[in-house]
């Protein structure tokens, strides 16, 4: 690997290790050469979120946004030197030429992203889906094609519908851990019928429910849809090889504990960020690696019950 190239994937790994702290933690699990290409991903979409989270004008933002589709068709077109002033772009075009994750995925976290911007609101569930498939689904589809599956693996046909799933199903978690910053930067992402079903429907704008709502069980019933997501989505394991699965392993079991806290105490999540120790995430990680998701999950697929 050339000097510049080494020097922009070294510049991507900065960025994940300072900005996605979960993630880093699992893409650690990974050979170098795949957690590169997955720092490469990563920080092309922590540009295309941050243009969006920002606060430029909504026609600055659609500008700088489609600034980057035309970045991802240089990609495309491997019309990105080495020398390049942009280290993203010089990261992604090589981890492009390495592995075959479908670039398609970026435009739609774009997308996503567009929705956000115009300031899109979700009536139902399918409404909502939609928007995560976009900048949830896409990323656990790019991220299959650095894992790869393993060969011979059983279903594999089903690889990638397991993968948007399992984006679906973190999304989701990270929409229940943030309807307070959500609410305070003007953004509702729960379903509207989902926030009128359980009295929510003014928004969460304090550190307590709204009131008369019944604010525990609109996150219960959140929380169920949620575990029916990564129950699906975790079918994925045993398709990838051992340190593909511990990196999905590790990242989708932080996210699984941390929607174990809110369905605990439902309303953490109005008073702050709910999050994971250290150890705690060292023993998801630990786990990962010791496969025991993947083999628990082969062992009900097995019995037909998964």
């Amino acid at each position: 690997m050339s000097p510049p190239v080494q020097a922009a994937y070294s510049y991507c790994e900065a960025v994940t290790g300072q900005q996605a702290r979960n993630f880093a933690y699992g893409i650690r699990l990974l050979p170098n050469e795949k957690r590169q290409a997955m720092s490469a991903l990563y920080a092309l979409s922590r540009r295309v979120d941050d243009i969006g989270d920002g606060e430029l004008d909504p026609e600055t933002k659609l500008a700088r946004l489609e600034g980057t589709r035309e970045l991802l068709e240089r990609v495309r077109k491997d019309a990105v030197d080495e020398d390049d002033t942009d280290p993203v772009a010089v990261a992604l075009a090589d981890a492009a030429r390495r592995f075959p994750f479908p670039l398609g995925g970026l435009d739609e976290l774009i997308d996503g992203v567009l929705m956000d911007v115009r300031g899109a609101t979700y009536e139902t569930w399918d409404d909502l889906k939609a928007y995560c498939r976009c900048v949830a689904g896409a990323i656990g589809r790019l991220s299959l094609g650095v894992f790869g599956t393993a060969p011979g693996a059983r279903g594999a046909e089903r690889a990638a519908e397991y993968a948007d799933t399992l984006g679906l199903a973190l999304q989701l978690t990270n929409i229940l851990r943030d309807v307070r910053e959500d609410a305070a930067n003007g953004r509702t992402y729960l379903p509207a019928d989902d926030l009128a079903a359980f009295g929510c429907s003014v928004g969460f704008h304090r550190t307590t429910p709204p009131p008369g709502s019944d604010f525990a069980g609109l996150v219960h019933f959140e929380v169920r849809r949620a575990r029916a997501l990564f129950a699906k989505g975790y079918r994925l394991l045993p398709m990838l090889d051992r340190r593909s699965g511990a990196c999905v392993a590790a990242m989708a079991g932080i996210y699984r504990r941390l929607l174990d806290r809110i369905e605990r105490d439902p309303e953490a999540v109005l008073r702050g960020r709910v999050s994971l120790p250290g150890h705690e995430k060292a023993y998801v990680a630990v786990r990962g690696l010791s496969g025991l998701d993947a083999r628990h999950v082969s062992r009900l697929t097995a019995r037909g019950r998964a």
